[in-house]
């Protein structure tokens, strides 16, 4: 059985002039309620006085905007700061369950700066934005804005935030309530993945795929641009252009990896009934003299699509625990022979003879264990419901809509 789930949506827009100045004035208004509001309630800790309540801070929100000093802050949408004070609720509700162990360690709350490349704003359904028949996405206070469509959005969308990036480039970002699929037609084999360096996958069936190494190839024009930001003069015009050129250089490179990993994870959820990758300990081998190669080939990334995907569309997809000794046992009569040194790429298995491809036989291995987890869990392998990637409100199944299109989030 498909079932739903949330996906995000990104399309990338294109403001003119003021609205572009439009969205500045935004950005800048909700950093500035956020980071009020965070004082409020650190001065209120500090103090030793209960925490002040969202309400609270609505009310002192509202009576500010009557004030000299923040009357500026009605020439922009009032759902927006609004959502600031939700961002911050989330934000103390993720650091408390990280105390508690409920989620992964993380610190409390910090402070805007005006100097943060990335912005990023939300308007809800009540603040009346809109798609307009000709394709643009009407935002209040702002204007009609360009966007750049790419796929039907599969839902009515409740929320959208718009996001200025690192490179000056303006995206809009849904959170879409997805229906149920169509189960794509059944296959039978299972394959596994063996992740490495040399080649970023090598399947069980004995195909390897290369790694593109996108940030080792990409190197010369970096260092050219990064060395041309150094000599810039800290604060200005020119130095902000530069560092513009570096963004972009940067951003070029992760959307070719994301490009890579989207469509090697399509293909392998289309040709497969089950997938099933090792889970590499990513955060240690990012510690050791492989960092750069190991952060450049993005594993971690990868390895939540085809997760997705696989629940979106049927498939069975299984996680191999990081200590399974995938290595060091021959795949053809079982027998493990310990670990080898990583110059070792080939070797004679001492009790059957067989000739084994250090990273095709790991792979084996993984298949085998993940059809051990099929039979012992039975023909549902699939995990919970998963949620967009980062916290947005989501929406509610409706009939498809307009003529909105996807980028990229979701390429199968």
């Amino acid at each position: 059985m498909v079932i739903a789930m949330q996906l995000r949506y990104g399309f990338r827009l294109y403001p003119n002039g003021p609205q572009r100045s439009a969205l500045a004035r935004a950005f800048g208004c909700a950093r500035v309620v956020f980071n009020d509001a965070l004082r409020v309630r650190e001065d209120a800790r500090a103090a030793g006085l209960p925490s002040v309540t969202s309400g609270e801070l609505s009310k002192r929100l509202t009576a500010s905007k009557k004030t000299p000093q923040r009357a500026w802050l009605g020439e922009v949408s009032s759902v927006i700061l609004q959502q600031c004070l939700r961002d911050l609720d989330t934000a103390y509700r993720n650091f408390f369950d990280s105390l508690k162990g409920k989620r992964p360690k993380m610190g409390p709350p910090r402070f805007k700066s005006k100097r943060d490349t990335r912005q990023a704003i939300r308007f809800t359904a009540n603040a009346g934005w809109k798609i307009t028949p000709g394709g643009k996405l009407r935002l209040p206070k702002v204007g009609d804005v360009p966007v750049k469509w790419s796929r039907t959005l599969p839902s009515t969308p409740t929320t959208v935030t718009v996001i200025k990036d690192s490179a000056g480039r303006y995206f809009a970002s849904f959170v879409i309530e997805t229906g149920p699929e169509e189960a794509l037609t059944p296959v039978t084999p299972e394959v596994g993945t063996d992740l490495g360096l040399g080649h970023f996958a090598v399947l069980s069936d004995g195909r390897k795929i290369d790694s593109w190494r996108f940030l080792r190839r990409a190197e010369k024009q970096l260092k050219k641009a990064q060395r041309a930001l150094s000599r810039k003069e800290k604060g200005s015009a020119n130095r902000n252009k530069a560092r513009i050129k570096v963004a972009r250089a940067h951003a070029r490179v992760a959307d070719a990896r994301r490009e890579f990993h989207h469509q090697l994870s399509t293909k392998l959820i289309r040709e497969n009934q089950a997938i099933a990758v090792e889970d590499l300990a990513v955060k240690g081998l990012a510690r050791t003299r492989l960092a750069k190669s190991v952060h450049d080939a993005g594993w971690s990334q990868f390895v939540t699509m085809p997760e997705y995907k696989a629940t979106r569309y049927g498939r069975t997809f299984v996680r191999i625990g990081r200590f399974e000794p995938t290595s060091q046992v021959c795949s053809a009569c079982g027998v493990k022979d310990g670990p080898k040194p990583l110059h070792v790429r080939e070797w004679t298995c001492a009790q059957c003879g067989a000739v084994l491809d250090r990273d095709i036989n790991a792979a084996v291995n993984v298949a085998k264990a993940a059809g051990l987890a099929v039979s012992a869990r039975g023909a549902q392998v699939r995990p919970e419901p998963l949620p967009a990637q980062r916290d947005e409100a989501g929406t509610h199944p409706e009939p498809r809509p307009t003529t909105a299109r996807q980028t990229g989030i979701a390429l199968l």
